[in-house]
């Protein structure tokens, strides 16, 4: 018999299938990826498309959704094992082969799915979007991978703790190592605490609502949600938290703009600069970085009961008009306008409270926005600095005598905080001849636990279930 006559006969090829869930999970990691993208914001018009054109229905949403987001969450913990089963620095692999690998390692090791489905519905989507070749690859790193369980590849790629804490945390709970050392900085404690903040950063966020006084109650929320579904707030006396999987645009009053979807953390920071007490007239509120609109517009109601109006002022146009969007239908006297607040065109004394919501780093939101850890570098902080200070002194300013400015940040690094409100405390913010003490905001938030010595306040999601809001107090004396 011939040589050619004993060969195998070779396989027919075969088209490899398009898995509309997975591929639609890869387009998201894309965007993040190249583009900078937020996955908050992409992951709704793909998945309203995917609906629209390949039927998806809810699990296929639920489980496109837990795709991108456990994938990004726990990037850096994959990125550690992907590279024990490579022959290859990382560097050296391209990034849509990457995404392709943290997909398939997110099911193996971060979900129920069956070791052969993962393997291969990632092997078949590296068909589609890589090719054979690649897919090879592919097939290859995530059979290594799933030799053992999430638990057993930490014991492998994760330096002991006894021999690096913060390296061994940054692995295990899949953050940048300067991000752990500046949230343990903050916390202060032990292991327990600082594990726990990163386990917490984890785990997908509750979806809260907001009902804007004057506008919406929390129990018409709570009534026309399904029995049960809907939960009231922890601490704010307007929140109401939905159930895994609910659709807030799907209720009217959020639709009308009389609700809106916001944190509990920046409900209690609106809340509690309005409930500061005052001495003199209260007529005058200054929301001075109030993009995009979400205590803009819940300050707007409470100003609204009180007969004051609100000034609401954002630097850049485009979000300028959300914070207008936000305040539509606000029942009390309110302008939106564009105007940066380090330059403002209002007079100094002009405002009875003022809350500035400085620009920062976002480490307060990692829940949220989990791609953002992997973007952020130290040095990002300095460019952020001289901008926070300018905003509070120019709030101080803004204010008058006996009246009081709200300093907050969703970031909990104190070189965004406290070193913050220190400095222009001392003058060293450009407010040098203007005089203010702090006030001890931990009343103002009643029943909320844990807030530690004050003056200023500092939320966490492990101990509160809020993003990591910070909010200095402070009134004007001088």
């Amino acid at each position: 018999m011939s040589e050619q006559g004993r060969r195998r006969p070779s396989k027919p090829y075969r088209r490899p299938q398009k898995d509309p869930v997975r591929m639609l999970a890869f387009e998201a990691l894309r965007a993040v990826d190249e583009r900078d993208a937020y996955a908050n914001l992409v992951l709704p018009p793909l998945l309203k498309k995917a609906r629209e054109k390949d039927g998806f229905d809810a699990r296929d949403a639920a489980l496109a959704t837990e795709l991108v987001y456990g994938t990004l969450r726990r990037q850096g913990t994959y990125d550690a094992i992907v590279a024990a089963c490579v022959d290859r620095p990382l560097r050296e692999v391209d990034p849509p082969v990457l995404d392709v690998l943290a997909l398939g390692a997110h099911q193996l090791l971060g979900t129920r799915i069956p070791t052969h489905a993962a393997v291969s519905a990632s092997v078949e989507l590296a068909r589609v979007v890589l090719g054979d070749g690649r897919a090879k690859f592919v097939n290859a790193v995530l059979r290594r991978v799933a030799q053992h369980d999430l638990d057993g590849w930490l014991e492998k790629v994760a330096p002991p703790y006894d021999e690096d804490p913060e390296d061994h945390l940054a692995v295990v709970h899949s953050h940048p190592r300067w991000i752990v050392s500046a949230l343990w900085d903050a916390l202060g404690g032990g292991r327990a605490g600082i594990e726990d903040l990163l386990e917490a950063d984890n785990e997908r966020p509750e979806v809260t609502l907001v009902a804007r006084p004057g506008r919406a109650t929390p129990d018409e929320l709570l009534d026309v949600l399904d029995e049960g579904a809907g939960q009231p707030g922890r601490w704010s006396p307007y929140a109401v938290r939905l159930p895994e999987g609910g659709e807030p645009g799907a209720l009217d009053a959020v639709r009308e703009g009389r609700a809106g979807v916001q944190d509990e953390g920046s409900q209690l920071v609106a809340i509690a600069l309005a409930n500061v007490p005052l001495d003199g007239p209260d007529t005058r509120w200054l929301d001075g970085c109030a993009g995009p609109g979400g205590k803009a517009a819940l300050l707007g109601a409470l100003a609204a009961r009180r007969g004051a109006a609100l000034l609401a002022a954002e630097k850049q146009p485009h979000r300028a008009r959300l914070v207008q969007r936000a305040l539509a239908g606000n029942p009390g006297p309110y302008e939106v306008i564009t105007a940066d607040g380090t330059r403002p065109p209002w007079r100094p004394g002009s405002f009875d409270r003022v809350l500035v919501d400085v620009p920062c780093s976002g480490l307060g939101a990692l829940r949220r926005r989990p791609e953002a850890r992997w973007r952020r570098r130290p040095e990002d902080l300095d460019g952020f600095a001289p901008l926070q200070r300018a905003l509070l002194a120019e709030a101080l300013k803004a204010v008058r005598v006996g009246g009081v400015v709200g300093y907050a940040t969703c970031s909990p690094h104190l070189a965004e905080t406290r070193a913050v409100v220190d400095d222009v405390l001392k003058g060293r913010g450009g407010a040098q001849d203007v005089h203010a003490e702090w006030i001890d905001a931990r009343p103002l938030m009643p029943g909320v636990p844990a807030l530690g010595e004050g003056p200023d306040v500092q939320l966490w999601p492990h101990l509160h279930g809020t993003d990591a809001m910070y909010l200095a107090l402070l009134r004007r004396t001088a």
